[in-house]
């Protein structure tokens, strides 16, 4: 009797094992990413890969990491990764703590070997959102060009092969498919702002250094302020200066942030309002892998349309 109660304890314990093990024996691959520019990349570069997870670290509606802190939730995820994808450059403030608590964990900085530019010299109002980081000089937001996305897709693909070798044809085969429509991306752009009547632009965040530089546009200004904090009168004073000794150049904000001060601005020189979208948000559910593209062709026409291009 004795022996018949062990033996099915013994076989409960098994059963036990099973059930709890079964999810490490059966996962996917999981590949992790820090936030949506890298995440759009991961889902392009390894499309049709069975028994790949790809698992965004930031929610769909974060936009830019710079005052991101990691959850409870990020720990456990990042705990079962086998790679973590990033954009590097300063954009993750929290990647030392998290080399600290996963030192083994593979990270893949995408804007590895890319040059990068420093902060412009164009009017600044506020502080860089990137004043805290060692690299506090270096502007991160360089997916905004979309041949320097190219590079970055490139360097993603180099750590994703490195972790996941059996799937090596894969992700090249994609990274090159992806890489073609980025490169035509780029051309589209470049031809299609070639003709502008007027190339200045004020902006309400540092998202767009990368792609005035790539598209020749001009900077002119940039206010960096915290969501809902006004501008001071003095800051407004010589903004509004700025742009009226520039013939009242458009002003461009984000739909993920406030336009409180582009509203206050336009309402004091007269200069319109429109949005650019620096594809830090988007869809998380039935993503088409055209999105990026589609977002930066779609401020190309708004672009147009503030700039009066010519035909």
């Amino acid at each position: 009797m004795l022996n018949h109660e062990v033996t099915l304890m013994r076989k409960s314990l098994c059963i036990l094992l099973l059930i709890v093990l079964l999810p490490c024996f059966s996962s996917a691959e999981t590949i992790v990413t820090s936030f949506y520019p890298i995440w759009l990349m991961a889902l392009n570069l390894t499309q049709g890969m069975d028994g790949v997870e790809v698992c965004n670290l930031a929610a769909p509606t974060t936009g830019c990491l710079h005052d991101y802190q990691l959850q409870v939730a990020d720990m456990k995820l990042l705990a079962r990764a086998d790679c973590f994808l990033i954009n590097g450059a300063g954009m993750e403030s929290f990647l030392p703590l998290l080399k600290d608590a996963f030192p083994s964990l593979p990270i893949v900085q995408a804007s590895d070997g890319i040059p990068l530019l420093k902060e412009t010299d164009s009017l600044q109002i506020g502080e860089s959102e990137q004043k805290d980081s060692e690299e506090a000089e270096v502007n991160a937001h360089l997916w905004l060009d979309a041949a320097r996305a190219s590079m970055m897709a490139e360097n993603l693909a180099a750590g994703i092969i490195t972790v996941l070798p059996a799937q090596a044809d894969r992700v090249r085969a994609n990274l090159a498919a992806f890489q073609a429509r980025l490169l035509s991306l780029d051309e589209q752009l470049r031809i299609g702002l070639s003709g502008l009547s007027r190339r200045e632009i004020v902006t309400f965040h540092e998202a767009f250094p990368y792609f005035a530089e790539a598209y020749g546009l001009d900077v002119v200004a940039i206010v960096n302020r915290e969501p809902g904090e006004a501008l001071s009168p003095s800051q407004l004073a010589d903004l509004a200066r700025k742009v009226a000794s520039l013939g009242n150049p458009p002003l461009f904000v984000e739909p993920q942030y406030d336009s409180l001060n582009a509203r206050t601005l336009s309402a004091e020189t007269g200069a319109a309002v429109y949005f650019l979208d620096p594809v830090v948000t988007g869809p998380e559910e039935n993503v088409p892998l055209d999105y990026y593209e589609t977002v930066m062709l779609r401020n190309m026409g708004t672009l147009q349309e503030a700039l009066s291009a010519q035909p």
